[in-house]
């Protein structure tokens, strides 16, 4: 009996020691419940597990689940503005190989975007900065409506996917709503991307060869040219007018680049040697070109170009050489990307860039050397004053562009221009003797760069051109 009653005062002794312990431990656990990450790290300093980490995105459950029940008003309304704003981009950036683009239908579908996390990039006055990481494997219904020389074929995206982290900046103001603007962009680390398959409605994508690549370039040119960070879209927010340059993107510097030679390139000719040139650019829309060498693997041009730069840290300059044909399509040689990071401002730099077939490496599958180009770049950073002056320049550019296309001289507004017609006497962002018109392509496929339509005005191209533009805009 005594042995009886001493195990139970132990037991009993036992179960409030583990009571108090467990109590203890709730205490310990809401008190680094209230703790943030700062705190965490500062308390353990390089002590903690590695198996603790500290995500960069915070969670966020329940802005999805209100996205959730407010997506079919949200897509209806998003359906209407993406097409109003899109389209014009599918005009300005069609390819020379497509006479019309546009959507026939467009409907965000049924399933709401998820957001993985938030991430407070920075608060500076009068803003703030966030970065949403975003997941979209919708069902939406886009048909494309998509017209070459024939009759016009509907192309429906199908398996729409995509992938990619949002920069969204809220420019804070006193009245309500309290935000003036919104700016919206894609960043381009990690790179947007976007996977979608392609079908024809009623026809065979293959009876159009080269379509599908066509409406791809187009797709990746919008995206890295209008929407990839540090381009962005600015939304003035309340109805009230507001000031938004501050906001929106300008020219920050000028890259010179002076196309030196390039060495042993690869033979695309059955009789003779290639006919190369190189088609260069920081943005999509501001290509510009060499003249073309004949018959020449080891091509030398000398020539200069100056290029706008709106962000050094991030942009690059591509540069593509192809073999001209005068029969054919023009057959691209090789192809490199130059990331502006590591200039230096104010300093010469010679470049010697292995070219390469493609560069998305996913898609590198000839692994031969395809030669090497050899640049010398300038990189010069703009006063404020100057910051002016290119933004204007750029402005009269692309109108020069537009004039361009609406006259037949050019295919497209991302074309690549030479200098041999002379439209601007000294343009921020394109050739220094001018802007040319001979000459014209489609994007990185390349399967119509360069097509000869000099011809249509023999060589009195430049007497016809001239009275249309004068500096750059319409007379």
């Amino acid at each position: 009996m005594l042995v009886g009653i001493a195990f139970m005062a132990a037991m009993k002794k036992a179960m409030m020691y583990r009571s108090i312990k467990r109590i203890a431990k709730a205490v310990d656990i809401a008190v680094l419940g209230e703790l943030d990450r700062d705190d965490l790290k500062k308390l353990c300093a390089d002590n903690y597990p590695e198996w603790i980490s500290f995500p960069m995105f915070e969670q966020v459950k329940w802005l999805n689940k209100q996205l959730s029940k407010m997506w079919p008003f949200v897509a209806t309304a998003a359906s209407m503005v993406i097409k109003e704003s899109v389209e014009p981009l599918l005009e300005q950036y069609r390819p020379t190989g497509i006479t019309s683009l546009k959507f026939s239908k467009l409907f965000l579908g049924n399933v709401a975007p998820k957001i993985e996390g938030i991430r407070i990039q920075s608060l500076k006055k009068g803003q703030i900065i966030m970065d949403l990481d975003l997941r979209w494997g919708g069902d939406p219904s886009i048909i494309l409506s998509v017209q070459t020389l024939g009759p016009s074929l509907p192309i429906q995206l199908k398996d729409l996917r995509v992938f990619t982290v949002v920069r969204v900046i809220f420019q804070l103001a006193e009245d309500i709503p309290c935000i003036s603007a919104v700016v919206v962009a894609l960043l381009s680390e990690p790179k947007p991307k976007i996977e979608y398959t392609l079908k024809a409605i009623g026809g065979s994508l293959t009876a159009m060869p080269g379509l599908s690549d066509m409406i791809d370039d187009t797709v990746e040119s919008i995206v890295s040219d209008t929407l990839q960070w540090p381009h962005r879209i600015v939304v003035p927010i309340g109805g009230v007018p507001v000031d938004t340059s501050e906001l929106e993107l300008r020219p920050q510097g000028r890259l010179k680049v002076t196309v030196v030679r390039a060495n042993s390139l690869k033979n695309m000719e059955m009789i003779g040697k290639s006919d190369p040139y190189v088609v260069l650019y920081v943005r999509v829309i501001f290509k510009v070109k060499t003249k073309v060498v004949d018959n020449n693997l080891n091509p030398e041009w000398n020539e200069a170009f100056d290029l706008d730069v709106e962000d050094k840290e991030t942009q690059a300059l591509v540069l593509e050489v192809f073999d001209k044909d005068d029969v054919g399509q023009d057959k691209k040689l090789g192809v490199v990307k130059c990331p502006l990071a590591d200039l230096e401002p104010e300093k010469f730099k010679d470049l010697t860039l292995p070219l390469l077939s493609s560069l998305d490496t996913l898609k590198v599958r000839d692994k031969k050397n395809r030669g090497t180009i050899t640049i010398k770049v300038h990189y010069h950073e703009y006063s404020k004053e100057e910051q002016l002056v290119a933004l204007e320049e750029e402005k009269k550019l692309l109108e020069a562009r537009k004039t361009l296309k609406e006259a037949g001289i050019i295919g497209s507004t991302v074309d690549a221009l030479d200098g041999a017609v002379s439209l601007v006497g000294s343009g921020v962002g394109l050739v220094g003797t001018g802007i040319g018109a001979v000459g014209s392509g489609i994007g990185k496929a390349g399967r119509f760069m360069g097509k000869n339509i000099s011809n249509q005005f023999g060589h009195s191209s430049k007497k016809n051109i001239k009275p249309i533009l004068e500096n750059g805009t319409a007379k």
